[in-house]
């Protein structure tokens, strides 16, 4: 009989309990709660982020629970706030939800993200660190990591991480096969650099900086009138970027071409006749032709313009010399 009744007390126990679940939802989260989030999300999905930052605090913080504060609540309203433009309440945001949610690896790969974008590489080095030990194989941290090498120009750690990457993933997106190449050009390895832009521009051909990349290859192979072509290409998609005008001035420069340099130096002139870099080629063309009154003159005008430009710096420098 005693048995009997311990059996019935336990699953009255049990149904009271798995009633309470049912009713609170998982995690202590009730229905009418979960509805709160949904409600948010939906906010968010709308393009209303103000609504969506006071609807997800209003969701998290609404008690002192913390269960409430789901890693996926504090995901999105970090992400609203970065909609918002406003990174350091977001970072604010994702690093408060790691102190609950410490291997949580998208609120580790969004914080990442958005050191790297702020340009905090090392935090963002650690925060991808910290998610490739829970996930080694992780092709966002993969190629986050990669590029957070390439801007602090350790480009053979670079090539490490995208060398694992493209193992996993051989078909990514054309963006990373051109910071895979970069790395390849920077180390002056120009081969492999071709190969991979190469590859990128089958994905997308009219890409101006990939069409740059490809011509930077070329050259550093020595087939100089393959890297003009590939620059006049990226000239054509992108007409308005006058750096890339002058990139070819000074190429043909650099070849010892001082006619065409000078031409190309003009030509660009013609369409602003400020433009530094132009004027800046055609110091250098003067100069070399003998010409020093002439070159002379070409530093003042840049000496004249912009007083914080690199070109400026250069023309002050140069004016003083003997």
């Amino acid at each position: 009989m005693t048995r009997s009744k311990n059996k019935f007390l336990f699953l009255s126990v049990l149904f009271v309990f798995c009633a309470a679940t049912a009713q609170a939802g998982l995690f202590g989260i009730s229905p009418k709660d979960r509805k709160e989030f949904v409600r948010a999300r939906e906010k968010y999905d709308q393009g209303n982020y103000r609504q969506a930052v006071t609807e997800l605090s209003e969701y998290i913080y609404k008690t002192k629970n913390i269960k409430r504060r789901e890693a996926r609540a504090y995901r999105l309203l970090g992400l609203s706030y970065e909609r918002l433009n406003n990174p350091a309440k977001a970072l604010e945001t994702y690093l408060e939800a790691l102190e609950f949610h410490q291997k949580n690896v998208p609120l580790l790969l969004a914080a990442a993200a958005l050191y790297q974008r702020t340009g905090l590489t090392d935090r963002s080095i650690e925060m991808y660190n910290r998610a490739l030990k829970w996930e080694p194989d992780n092709l966002a941290a993969l190629s986050g990591q990669g590029e957070n090498y390439i801007n602090m120009g350790f480009y053979s750690k670079a090539r490490e991480y995208y060398d694992r990457f493209f193992e996993l993933n051989p078909r990514a997106p054309a963006i990373h096969r051109a910071r895979y190449a970069y790395a390849f050009l920077k180390q002056r390895h120009y081969a492999e650099a071709f190969i991979h832009i190469t590859m990128a521009l089958t994905e997308e051909p009219e890409n101006a900086d990939y069409w740059l990349l490809s011509a930077k290859a070329y050259k550093g192979l020595g087939r100089l009138q393959d890297a003009q072509a590939d620059l006049d290409a990226s000239i054509l998609l992108a007409p308005q970027r006058t750096e890339l005008k002058a990139i070819k001035s000074m190429w043909f420069y650099q070849e010892g071409d001082l006619t065409l340099a000078r031409a190309e130096a003009q030509k660009l002139l013609s369409e602003q006749p400020q433009n530094e870099l132009a004027l800046f080629m055609m110091y250098l063309t003067a100069q070399k032709e003998g010409l020093s009154q002439e070159a002379r003159a070409y530093l003042q005008k840049i000496h004249s313009l912009d007083k914080d430009s690199l070109a400026h710096k250069l023309a002050e420098k140069l004016l003083v010399t003997p």
